[in-house]
């Protein structure tokens, strides 16, 4: 099972599909390293999120507490504070660090509001390199504002050696968004393709499983029945920062647990669990997380089999049947929905949440097709 932790809702980013910075957690409510060493051992992930995780000033405790209670543990940054990540990765070499780029230079900027994000994220991706740090990658949220770029993330990723995640715009309690859409559904699942090729083309085995699970992301971009049954719930959860543990991050009304209360034993063998996993059966949200696309990938043998036989077409001059496996004539039909605005520069107060307020509701109806 896999776990992913949001430590807090504080964010140093203003990006415009994601909110969170928006509603920052208080430091002095957000989980405590004592409640999170109740997590047992065994996990296959735990990832470490947010918000951004570096903006906890015992972020270092945290990774020397979590480490040992995974096969991986994994810190999902902005990259724009390299002190903290430099450190853990001379301490813990083997951490992974997933660093967010939406683009290329002023269009990661604009995007993610970072002034001088993309320089400060390439100095970041040197200095942990040179602290020592083996496992290293990119995640990009594709988007119309950057799917002409996607290719060019890709290489610029594997120059260093490093994995490009790719996510699908998703609405839920974890982004407070409603309104991410496409504007063009079928323009961005076509621009999915020549990085398929690209992975195919790679050397690296888990690249080209990677390949096959970015058809997945296809048919959720073009709003098509997801690939597989949701895992929600039995192999991944997610921990908010006030130490809430839900089933999945789309669905605040999936919350099957407290940390800070209960035992994981007692979450999980909870009938608050049991009746999500019921609900998460029947759930209509089509979501291709990060997550459930590494679930799909290592079941059976037919996603290995897709790899290896389209790998040698590639190699042959060739590319997939992209029209047989996915369906590019059943595109969903988005809402209409103003376009996102770069917040780089704009001026914010941000309103702080408590773990009192229950600030979840307002996403109980937002949908993913």
């Amino acid at each position: 099972m896999d776990v992913a932790v949001i430590l807090t809702y504080r964010c140093n980013s203003r990006c415009a599909t994601c909110h969170v910075w928006q509603h920052p957690t208080l430091p002095a409510e957000e989980i405590a390293p004592a409640v999170l060493a109740k997590l047992p051992g065994g996990f296959g992930q735990i990832v470490l999120t947010g918000g951004e995780p570096t903006l906890r000033a015992d972020l270092e405790e945290i990774v020397d507490c979590l480490r040992p209670k995974a096969r991986r543990l994994e810190i999902a940054t902005n990259g724009l504070q390299a002190e903290k990540l430099e450190r853990i990765a001379a301490k813990h070499p083997d951490v992974r660090i997933r660093i967010s780029l939406d683009g290329l230079g002023a269009r990661n900027d604009s995007l993610r509001g970072e002034r001088d994000g993309f320089a400060r994220k390439m100095d970041t991706l040197r200095r942990v390199v040179a602290a020592g740090a083996r496992d290293l990658g990119f995640a990009a949220a594709l988007q119309d504002d950057n799917a002409d770029q996607l290719l060019d993330l890709y290489r610029l990723c594997s120059d260093y050696g490093g994995d490009l995640a790719v996510a699908a715009l998703h609405n839920g309690f974890r982004f407070h968004k409603i309104d991410n859409e496409s504007a063009n559904r079928a323009r961005l699942a076509r621009a999915v393709q020549p990085l398929i090729v690209a992975q195919l083309r790679s050397r690296r085995p888990r690249n080209w499983l990677r390949a096959w699970s970015e058809l997945g992301l296809m048919k959720k971009i073009l709003g098509q029945p997801r690939r597989m049954p949701c895992p929600a719930g039995r192999d991944f959860a997610y921990v908010d920062p006030w130490g809430r543990v839900y089933a999945c991050p789309i669905r605040p009304d999936l919350e099957i647990g407290d940390l800070a209360a209960q035992s994981w034993k007692e979450i999980f063998r909870g009938p608050r669990a049991a009746a999500a996993r019921t609900r998460v059966a029947r759930c209509t949200h089509n979501c291709w997380l990060d997550g459930i696309a590494r679930r799909a990938a290592r079941r059976g043998l037919g996603p290995l089999a897709w790899a290896l036989a389209n790998r040698l077409r590639v190699a042959a001059g060739g590319r997939p049947d992209f029209d047989r496996a996915v369906d590019f004539a059943d595109v969903a039909q988005s809402p209409v929905v103003p376009r996102r605005e770069s917040w780089l520069g704009k001026p914010f107060r941000p309103t702080f949440q408590r773990k009192t307020e229950r600030p979840y509701g307002a996403y109980n109806n937002a949908m993913n097709k």
